[in-house]
């Protein structure tokens, strides 16, 4: 986290110089980017630097944080939905809000997958937390399985088929790749979600994958 002396500059200056570190955290790499180059494009004396960060991680880690929150945003609240029907339409509108800010913010775009996955508490398990309990409530959601453990498997499933359908944005057409209502991407992680979350790809206790011959 950044030191207090960061946090008592004026929000405009905050911005500068997170948005600078984020544009070259995006461009050269979480792992490639300079911390003197950073400071440097954004105006800041090394004496100052230390002043307002731990050093290069923590600068990474208040950017990152940045990234996490712009997606939740992104994303809006989970709101209980009516019946199943509604609980798809409302994941798929949430899955088409992100997909439209990614598109539009590429600095986010390149940081997505790092700023997820440096996430094992918090908001963004909340919000997960939140679709999961809601699913259970609709019967959406398998209830014989640890509800932490389903909260913990839907997260990494997302982020696999994210990190999936980010690399296509990258690679291919972005207005395209970002139609997640009726893409590819999304039928796909639904169909993942739903043998997932229904258990219906299981085998039955005492039953061989099999035959017995």
């Amino acid at each position: 986290m950044p030191l207090p002396r960061f946090d008592r500059l004026p929000a405009e200056r905050r911005e500068l110089i997170l948005g600078v570190a984020r544009r070259r955290f995006a461009e050269h790499g979480t792992e490639g980017a300079s911390y003197n180059k950073i400071i440097e494009a954004a105006g800041v004396s090394k004496t100052a630097a230390y002043h307002y960060f731990d050093g290069r991680d923590d600068l990474l880690a208040a950017v990152l944080d940045g990234v996490l929150e712009r997606l939740l945003d992104a994303l809006g609240p989970w709101c209980p939905a009516r019946d199943a029907a509604d609980f798809r339409a409302r994941f798929a509108a949430s899955a088409s809000a992100l997909a439209a800010h990614l598109r539009d913010h590429p600095d986010d775009l390149a940081l997505a997958d790092a700023a997820i996955g440096r996430i094992d508490v918090g908001p963004w398990l909340d919000w997960f937390g939140a679709l999961v309990t809601d699913g259970q409530r609709l019967g959406v959601i398998r209830s014989d399985v640890d509800r932490g453990l389903l909260v913990s498997v839907t997260v990494a499933v997302i982020r696999a088929v994210d990190a999936w359908a980010l690399a296509r944005m990258r690679t291919e057409s972005v207005a395209e790749a970002a139609d997640l209502p009726e893409s590819e991407a999304t039928a796909q992680l639904w169909s993942l979600l739903c043998g997932l979350w229904s258990g219906t790809a299981a085998i039955a206790d005492g039953e061989d994958s099999t035959d017995a011959r």
